[in-house]
């Protein structure tokens, strides 16, 4: 999954986008560590933030749009 990579790569907190999704940073933080599966709500969400699909977020494709 590209969740940490995407957060990085834009100098984002955990925390940021934990507000942004209305969840705990440790819920976020089990999603990027793979510890819990992650809510189709929620990838759209991600989607929508980091302008790609939800293939390239979860690593299905190396085609982000």
């Amino acid at each position: 999954m590209r969740l940490r990579d995407l957060r990085e790569d834009n100098d984002i907190t955990q925390r940021k986008l934990a507000t942004y999704l209305n969840i705990l940073q440790n819920t976020y933080s089990q999603y990027e560590n793979g510890k819990r599966q992650i809510p189709l709500e929620i990838l759209w969400k991600l989607a929508d933030y980091y302008d790609c699909t939800i293939d390239y977020l979860v690593g299905r494709s190396d085609v982000k749009h």
